[in-house]
């Protein structure tokens, strides 16, 4: 599948950067600006999200080998990554298929474990996203007044909302594709197998308020991981990259530059 990518800057060593469930890649635009100062950085939207294209099937490897297919693409030998929550399992899940091509991995708020099915905050995304009346609502301020019943944080709708757009008949349209993520939420929410280790340098950046990667996590990170270390940012959750961009800006450069 060819991903659409954003590149930020042509100058120094190639960094992807890989969205979260929800997201696409202007939800890191501003990392990605502060780290193009350094980096060849490219944003990228993961298949059925964003300006990508839609598939029904949605799982971590064939995410990684889209992943793959746009290093390919751009020319680079190899890369690192910055992956947040899924977009982290995809970076993940490429690294250990295909180490060649990744030369440092940044994962940020996510394990390669298997999560129990906490998703009654994504059944309500989905459900609240199949109520907005696409045909009727004359502006994302409408579609916000419905999401408020399924979604009670202001925070997670106005990110949500950076998903509905205007066709070219003028009607709002979800970008996602939601009846995959819906069907194939299973399959995101799996842990990753692989036949070997991962042996180069990775980082998992941890929101101190989050749940996503606990301290029993921590055997099989460094199974799959051996060289992996984690880094913990206070007063963040799941969101860390835009409760705490500074810290997170910090720590990405630091260990970029070691």
């Amino acid at each position: 599948m060819k991903l659409n990518c954003r590149e930020y800057s042509e100058s120094g060593a190639p960094v992807l950067v890989l969205h979260g469930l929800f997201g696409s890649l202007s939800n890191w635009g501003w990392h990605c600006k502060q780290l193009a100062q350094q980096y060849a950085v490219y944003g990228v939207d993961l298949r059925n999200h964003g300006d990508s294209p839609h598939s029904d099937q949605l799982d971590y490897q064939v995410m990684a080998d889209d992943v793959r297919e746009l290093i390919v693409r751009l020319g680079l030998k190899s890369c690192c990554i910055v992956g947040h929550s899924m977009g982290g399992k995809v970076a993940m899940q490429l690294a250990l298929g295909f180490p060649d091509l990744v030369e440092k991995l940044v994962i940020v708020d996510i394990a390669p474990v298997s999560y129990p099915e906490n998703a009654d905050r994504h059944r309500s995304v989905l459900v609240g996203m199949d109520a907005v009346k696409l045909n009727e609502i004359k502006s994302r301020a409408e579609a916000e007044v419905t999401l408020r019943d399924y979604i009670p944080q202001e925070a997670t709708r106005k990110f949500l909302l950076t998903n509905l757009v205007r066709n070219k008949e003028g009607l709002f349209e979800w970008r996602l594709h939601k009846d995959s993520i819906r069907e194939n939420h299973a399959n995101l929410r799996a842990g990753l197998t692989a036949t070997k280790s991962f042996f180069k340098p990775v980082l998992f950046v941890k929101g101190s308020l989050s749940p996503y990667i606990k301290p029993e996590h921590e055997g099989q990170i460094k199974e799959l991981f051996p060289a992996a270390s984690i880094k913990l940012i206070m007063d963040a959750g799941h969101w860390l990259h835009a409760e705490q961009p500074q810290a997170l800006q910090r720590i990405l450069l630091k260990f970029l530059q070691s």
